[in-house]
């Protein structure tokens, strides 16, 4: 039997219904979750991003601006542009939007973000809270492969798992949130010796690397899950199209569930920058709420 393919839109599509009421909520009290995406210079390849996320924002009851920069802006005065959104009780949630110049360092406008408005999950205190199993604004890929390995009829306490990659924002902190989840795991990297040693063993695998077809049925232990988390554009004969990082016909023959690409974890991806939009901005109301009563007492 083949395995049974994961429908990432169905996933994100309950999310952003349970995220509408919530922002609904919100609202209702006066706080109405916002997004600001900064983009900088040429917006052509991240066009289709911020159209998505528009999209994503409005079914989830989120308003959503943009706002674009030239390309010669200084990484000063793009610090600036954000420290106002961060002052901003008017902004709840900020996105930058990659690529970036190549003078303006994605890791220095990162830090940048005020922690409480880190919508998408890459500050380093954000990161760092995953560390001590406080998940506040996780990395939105990683906490959607998480997600999306939840609604799986697989019991999660003393799961083997193998993540392949591991990268700063989606390969360490899936690692960190399945330990949390009482996930027993395992990471690989280029300096694994040999991955599919410890894939093969694995009840679900994780790939966010990069290489398509890098992983294959053989890898694959009968039945396992897989979670395919990598975007690369391939040429064929036919034309160009959007692979993930596995061999999807040769790993579908053995896996017992399988993520496509596109259709699986990229949706619930945008649906998780929605939810962390609301959490974003109850955290700033519980926060401004705490303040001002403090003062006046």
């Amino acid at each position: 039997m083949r395995a049974q393919i994961i429908d990432g839109k169905a996933i994100a599509t309950r999310m952003r219904s349970e995220t509408r009421a919530q922002a609904q909520a919100l609202a209702e009290t006066g706080w109405m979750p916002r997004l600001v995406s900064v983009s900088v210079g040429d917006t052509a390849a991240a066009e289709i991003y911020v159209r998505n996320q528009g999209r994503a924002a409005e079914q989830a009851g989120v308003e959503f601006e943009t706002r674009a920069y030239p390309e010669d802006i200084s990484l000063e005065q793009l610090t600036g542009v954000l420290t106002g959104l961060n002052a901003d009780p008017r902004v709840n949630g900020i996105i930058i939007q990659r690529p970036l110049p190549a003078h303006i360092p994605v890791k220095a406008l990162q830090k940048a973000v005020h922690p409480l408005k880190d919508v998408e999950g890459m500050h380093p205190a954000s990161i760092g809270n995953i560390v001590y199993n406080d998940l506040a604004l996780g990395p939105c890929t990683a906490v959607a492969a998480v997600e999306i390995l939840k609604t799986l009829p697989l019991g999660l306490k003393g799961l083997d798992v193998t993540v392949i990659g591991h990268s700063e924002i989606v390969g360490k902190p899936i690692a960190f949130l399945m330990m949390g989840l009482g996930a027993t795991v395992t990471v690989c990297h280029h300096m694994t010796r040999s991955v599919p040693m410890h894939s093969r063993a694995s009840d679900a695998v994780f790939v966010a690397v990069g290489k398509p077809g890098l992983v294959t049925g053989e890898m694959l232990k009968p039945g396992a899950a897989l979670i395919d988390i990598g975007i690369n554009r391939v040429e064929t004969p036919e034309g160009g199209r959007t692979v993930g990082d596995a061999d999807f016909d040769s790993c579908a023959e053995v896996a017992g569930w399988i993520t496509p690409v596109p259709g699986g974890v990229g949706p619930v991806t945008v649906s998780v920058l929605m939810q962390n939009a609301v959490l974003a901005t109850r955290m700033q109301m519980e926060h401004y709420r705490a303040t001002y009563t403090g003062a006046a007492e």
